[in-house]
């Protein structure tokens, strides 16, 4: 990871992190329902491309670009879903999730009460669908600062299709990048689909 001194990317990462913090707060409730509807049909249409059977995702908190009907989507075909649970030595165990019972994590965020299989049981998922603060047109992602999501796709071999989901505006040029940062396959927005050639 980054070292204590903060490097010049790490400050633009922060400053940047901050903007998309501020302007995903001050989205109004019909701007994120309209979004939410719209990512939805994407992320269906992505999964029923790929024809998945089995996927990781995650359950997105309120200033988020809405995952929760996609979820509840795939578990209502009977597709297999794995949700993330954080883990304090910063790797992330799995859960299955049937679209019911949640509860949080040490980090406060939405996690299964099912069963914890550990970090390698994403290993047989066909699909990835993860957060991002913002995704840059080559496909390098910047996530919110904690490293999880790096770690654990730096730790895959033979890693399935990755995608993340975002807001239009959070689609940019360009995103400050350090070693560990991890790319992705593509973005789902609320105006579409966007895979990057590798």
């Amino acid at each position: 990871m980054a070292d204590s001194a903060q490097s010049p990317a790490d400050t633009q990462k922060r400053a940047l992190r901050a903007e998309i913090r501020e302007r995903r707060r001050i989205r109004t409730s019909t701007e994120r329902t309209a979004a939410a509807a719209a990512i939805t049909q994407n992320l269906i249409d992505l999964a029923s491309g790929l024809k998945v059977r089995s996927l990781s995702a995650y359950l997105s908190l309120p200033d988020e670009p809405g995952t929760r009907d996609f979820v509840e989507w795939a578990c209502g075909r009977d597709i297999r879903v794995l949700l993330p649970v954080s883990r304090a030595d910063g790797l992330l165990d799995w859960a299955p999730y049937d679209g019911t019972d949640e509860d949080v994590d040490i980090l406060g965020l939405p996690a299964p009460t099912t069963e914890l299989l550990g970090p390698i049981a994403i290993n047989d998922v066909d699909l990835i669908v993860i957060p991002a603060a913002a995704v840059d047109r080559s496909g390098m992602r910047m996530g919110w600062g904690r490293g999880y999501f790096d770690k654990t796709l730096g730790s895959m071999e033979g890693c399935p299709p990755v995608y993340a989901v975002i807001f239009d505006d959070e689609l940019v040029d360009s995103v400050p990048r350090e070693r560990h940062d991890q790319p992705v396959n593509g973005v789902v927005t609320p105006a579409g689909i966007v895979t990057f050639s590798r």
